[in-house]
C-alpha cells in the first residue's frame, strides 16, 4: 500500500470531496439506519468509524465503506425480536461478526469466491432488496403503523386501511422527492438531497405541521461521538449465520466496486485485500454502535465524481461527519421522517436493475428460475437466509448445469487431414478402434450422464475404446468406477480400454486406486506436449492389439 501520507497538491481536491460525501451522507446514513430499525443516529456513527478505516486497509484508493441500502435491509431481518438495550448489544455482535467474517476472508485470499455467486441469483436479491426497500419506507411516508412485520402485508394494511394515512405526511414526503428529481438534472444534483430535505424541514416548520413525525421524535440526537461498546459472548455466537450472509452481502458489492474503479495506476484492486479492510472497518463500526458497511457504488461514485484524488478523501470525510455530528446535530433533529422516507424510496427506486433482469429472463429458464427464487425467498423470509437460499441454489444451479452440458464424441482420423467429430457409436463397433473424448466436467453429478452415453457392448467383440482425458486433472472416484465397470465389460468381450491424454496426477490416483492394473499400465497413455500425441500411441498400439497395420490415418492438428 502506497505511504498513508496526504499530498499537498491533492489536499485541496481530497478535502473537497470529503466534505461533499459527508454533506450530502449524513442524511442517507440516518436512512439506512431507519431501514435497519434503529436510531437513525446510528448510521452517522458508521461514517465516522467505517468510512476511515476501510480507507486505510483497502487495496482500492477509492473504496468507499459505508452504510448501504441491503445492508441495512438486511440487518432490520436480522435483528427482528430483540429490543432496548438487548437490540444494541445484538447490533454490536452482528456488526463485529461480520467483520470478523469479512477479515478472515481477506486473510485467506479467498475472493475468489465471489465468482460462484451466479448473476442471475445477485439479479434476484439486488431487486428483491430495492423492492424491501420501497416497501419499507409506506409506514414513515404515510404517518401510519401496521401490526405486520413483513413489509408486503405491512403496504398492503396500509392500502387497505386510506383512512388511517396521514396526508401531510405524504405531501411532505413527495415534495422531499420532487425537488431531488427535479434538481438531479441540474448542476445542483450533489446537493440535490440536502436541499429536498432542507425544504421540507422549513415547510414543516413554517406551516406547524405538528402531526408530521420529525427525528426529535424518534431518537436523541446528544450532539456527542458514541461510546465504546462490548459485545456480548452468547449473542456474538447467535448472530453467526446472519453474519455470514451480511458479509457474503457486503462483500459482493465491494467486489463490484473494486472492478468498476480502478487505481490511479490503472490495476485493478486486488479483491481480497479489499474483504480485509472492510472487515476491518465493520469491527471498528460495530465497537462504536455503528451498523454494518460495505463498498458502497454510490458513495465511491460520488467521491470521485467530487474530485477524489487520494484514499484520504474517505478518511476526511470521517472527519467532517464527525464535525457535523458535534455541531450541527440540533439541526438535523427537525428533519421530518417522511422526507427521510421519500430519499430512501428515491434509493430504492433506483437500485432497481429492470434491464438486467429481462437479460436473465431471456438467457433461459434455469437463469430465470434462479432469478425468480432468489427474489421471492428476499421478499418474504429473513434476508439472512434469503442470501443463503440464493447461494445454496446457485451451487445446485452449477452442479445441474455442468452434469447435462457433459457429452461423449468420436473422433474420426481422415487420410492426409484433420479429424472430424462424430456423435459416439450407439453400439461399439467390433474388430476396429473407436476414439472418443470427453466435453465438459467429469465430476461425480456429471458420471452417470457419461456412462449412459458411451457405446453399448451388446454384440462387440474384439475392439478397442480409445478415451481421451486430456485436460481432465481430477477424477472422483464416481468416474472411476465408471471406468471401472466399462474395462471389464469390455474385457469380457475380449476387448480392451485405453486411456489417453492422461495427467501425471491422475495416473498416480489410477494406481492407487487399482484401476492401473486393472486396464493395463501399457494401456494408459501420459498426455504429451503435442496434443495429439498420446492419442496417436494408443492408436498404433489398439492396431497393434487388433492385428492391423499401424500406418493407417492417425490424428493430425493442420494439413500439409
Amino acid at each position: 500500500m502506497e505511504q498513508l501520507r496526504p499530498e499537498k497538491r491533492n489536499l485541496s481536491a481530497d478535502l473537497l470531496a470529503g466534505l461533499t460525501f459527508a454533506v450530502v451522507n449524513v442524511p442517507q446514513s440516518m436512512a439506512h439506519a431507519l431501514m435497519a430499525t434503529i436510531n437513525p443516529v446510528q448510521g452517522i456513527y458508521t461514517l465516522i468509524f467505517a468510512v476511515p478505516v476501510g480507507a486505510v486497509f483497502t487495496s482500492s484508493v477509492f473504496m468507499n465503506v459505508s452504510t448501504t441500502s441491503a445492508l441495512s435491509v438486511a440487518v432490520g431481518s436480522s435483528l427482528v425480536g430483540y429490543s432496548g438495550d438487548q437490540k444494541i448489544q445484538a447490533l454490536a455482535s452482528l456488526v463485529l461478526m461480520v467483520g470478523v467474517v469479512e477479515l478472515i476472508l481477506g486473510l485467506l485470499k479467498l475472493g475468489s469466491m465471489i465468482r460462484f455467486v451466479p448473476n442471475s441469483v445477485m439479479t434476484g436479491f439486488i431487486n428483491g432488496v430495492a423492492v424491501l426497500i420501497i416497501l419499507g419506507q409506506v409506514s414513515d411516508l404515510t404517518g401510519t403503523n401496521s401490526a405486520y412485520t413483513n413489509k408486503v402485508a405491512k403496504t398492503l394494511d396500509v392500502l387497505l386501511h386510506p383512512e388511517l394515512i396521514n396526508w401531510a405526511s405524504v405531501a411532505v414526503g413527495l415534495l422531499t422527492i420532487l425537488i431531488i428529481l427535479g434538481l438531479s438534472r441540474t448542476k445542483l444534483r450533489k446537493i440535490a438531497a440536502i436541499v429536498g430535505l432542507v425544504t421540507a424541514t422549513l415547510v414543516v416548520t413554517i406551516f406547524q405541521l405538528n402531526t408530521v413525525v420529525q427525528v426529535n421524535d424518534v431518537t436523541t440526537l446528544t450532539g456527542s461521538l458514541p461510546h465504546l461498546v462490548m459485545p456480548s459472548l452468547q449473542l456474538l455466537v447467535k448472530m453467526i449465520i446472519p453474519a455470514i450472509s451480511l458479509a457474503i452481502i457486503g462483500l459482493i458489492q465491494g467486489a463490484g466496486v473494486s472492478q468498476s474503479f480502478p487505481n490511479p495506476d490503472g490495476k485493478f484492486p486486488d479483491v481480497s485485500r479489499d474483504f480485509l479492510g472492510q472487515g476491518t472497518a465493520n469491527i471498528a463500526s460495530g465497537l462504536f454502535q455503528g451498523i454494518p458497511a460495505g463498498g458502497s457504488m454510490s458513495g465511491t461514485s460520488l467521491n470521485i465524481t467530487s474530485g477524489a484524488k487520494t484514499r484520504w478523501t474517505n478518511i476526511f470525510a470521517g472527519v467532517f461527519v464527525a464535525l457535523i455530528l458535534l455541531f450541527f446535530s440540533r439541526f438535523v433533529g427537525f428533519i421530518p421522517m417522511p422526507a427521510l422516507a421519500g430519499l430512501v424510496l428515491l434509493a430504492g427506486v433506483q437500485s432497481l436493475q429492470i434491464p438486467s433482469a429481462i437479460t436473465v429472463y431471456q438467457t433461459g429458464p434455469i437463469s430465470a428460475v434462479a432469478m425468480g427464487l432468489t427474489f421471492v425467498s428476499t421478499l418474504f423470509i429473513p434476508l439472512q437466509y434469503a442470501v443463503l437460499t440464493g447461494v445454496a441454489f446457485s451451487i445446485l444451479l452449477y452442479v445441474f448445469q455442468a452434469s447435462n452440458q457433459v457429452k461423449v464424441i468420436q473422433v474420426v482420423p481422415v487420410p492426409e487431414g484433420l479429424p472430424e467429430e462424430e456423435p459416439a457409436p450407439a453400439q461399439l463397433p467390433s474388430d476396429q478402434a473407436t476414439i472418443l473424448l470427453v466435453y465438459g466436467s467429469i465430476f461425480f453429478a456429471a458420471a452417470q450422464t457419461i456412462e449412459d452415453s458411451l457405446p453399448a457392448l451388446d454384440n462387440t467383440r474384439h475392439a478397442v475404446v480409445i478415451l481421451s482425458l486430456r485436460g481432465h486433472t481430477e477424477i472422483a472416484s464416481t468416474f472411476i468406477n465408471v471406468l471401472s465397470r466399462y474395462s471389464a465389460s469390455l474385457q469380457e468381450r475380449e476387448s480392451k480400454l485405453m486411456l489417453a491424454g492422461i495427467d501425471k496426477d491422475v495416473y498416480e490416483l489410477l494406481r492407487r486406486t487399482g484401476l492401473l492394473a486393472q486396464i493395463g499400465e501399457e494401456n494408459v497413455f501420459l498426455a504429451q506436449k503435442q496434443l495429439a500425441g498420446s492419442v496417436n500411441q494408443a492408436l498404433k498400439a489398439a492396431r497393434t492389439w487388433l492385428g492391423q497395420p499401424t500406418g493407417g490415418a492417425i490424428i493430425q492438428l493442420k494439413t500439409e
